[in-house]
């Protein structure tokens, strides 16, 4: 591989874990570093790839695969995607491993963050409504969330600035020459 190429950044973790404020970062850090940058993001991408999906195990695979083929896409073109997904199931990354490694690097981010700490953030107040029953199949609560086995980078941000998070990610691109 080498700095022309694209590759794609998986930041996988709980709901409220950091991965969205992780992503602005390291859009930020990559375009600083002469990278074209495509960040796609949860809310967002499921707004136009999968506006009927809910949140079943085959709806959340059904919409990851879409995110996984224009992840690729975009990679294969040359682009540093970074995909902020809670992705909660392991079998799950693992096919959008596969479905990206096809044409590029693929990078697993696990943002760790114990589930006490993400319910006591809760900035959409999502815990806490699924807490009262209110939204049923929440990562977390009433869904698991599998944690990655062997991801490429762990970062906690319940104990990391952001600042160290974004290092952590860059040294990992630097020291695989993919910037």
């Amino acid at each position: 591989m080498n700095c022309d190429k694209g590759f794609v950044i998986w930041l996988t973790g709980l709901p409220a874990a950091g991965k969205t404020t992780l992503a602005r970062a390291l859009k930020e850090e990559l375009q600083k570093a002469g990278k074209r940058v495509e960040l796609l993001d949860g809310d967002e991408v499921r707004r136009w790839l999968s506006p009927e999906a809910g949140f079943t195990k085959e709806d959340r695979e059904r919409h990851l695969m879409r995110v996984a083929y224009v992840s690729r896409l975009l990679a294969r073109n040359g682009v540093a995607v970074i995909a902020s997904f809670v992705s909660p199931y392991r079998e799950v990354r693992s096919k959008v491993r596969k479905i990206v490694e096809e044409d590029a690097k693929f990078i697993e981010v696990y943002v760790r963050c114990p589930l006490e700490v993400v319910i006591e953030r809760d900035p959409k107040g999502l815990y806490k409504k699924a807490l009262a029953g209110e939204i049923r199949n929440f990562t977390g609560v009433d869904d698991p969330y599998e944690e990655p086995l062997n991801p490429e980078i762990v970062v906690d941000s319940s104990e990391m600035d952001i600042r160290d998070e974004v290092f952590e990610v860059m040294r990992y691109l630097r020291e695989g020459h993919l910037i």
